[in-house]
């Protein structure tokens, strides 16, 4: 499936981490899994997301330690969990009228 991810991407990693806070390939994997494996993104795709999401105030991060490595986990603000709230209303509108003209 060749999907277009502009415009697309932030909200379903702010969907992923709304679930729970993340590691970086770990987001990558869950939006895999989530998708059935049709969104199996690189990390040169998902790490700028998580970078951007992070700067705008969307997302937080902080290093833990697991399994003998150091990662950068990334948990929803306050303000990620709105910004997911608006941008999955957004999306159900648009699928209602592409639906409606596909129909």
């Amino acid at each position: 499936m060749d999907v277009a991810l502009k415009g697309y991407l932030d909200p379903l990693v702010l969907a992923v981490l709304d679930d729970a806070p993340l590691h970086g390939y770990a987001v990558i994997e869950e939006l895999k899994a989530r998708s059935g494996g049709e969104l199996d993104l690189p990390e040169g795709t998902v790490y700028p997301a998580l970078h951007r999401l992070e700067r705008r105030g969307l997302l937080r991060s902080g290093w833990t330690t697991g399994e003998g490595r150091r990662r950068r986990v990334y948990r929803l603000t306050a303000s990620g969990r709105r910004e997911l709230v608006s941008s999955s209303r957004e999306w159900r509108a648009f699928v209602r009228v592409v639906d409606g003209v596909l129909a």
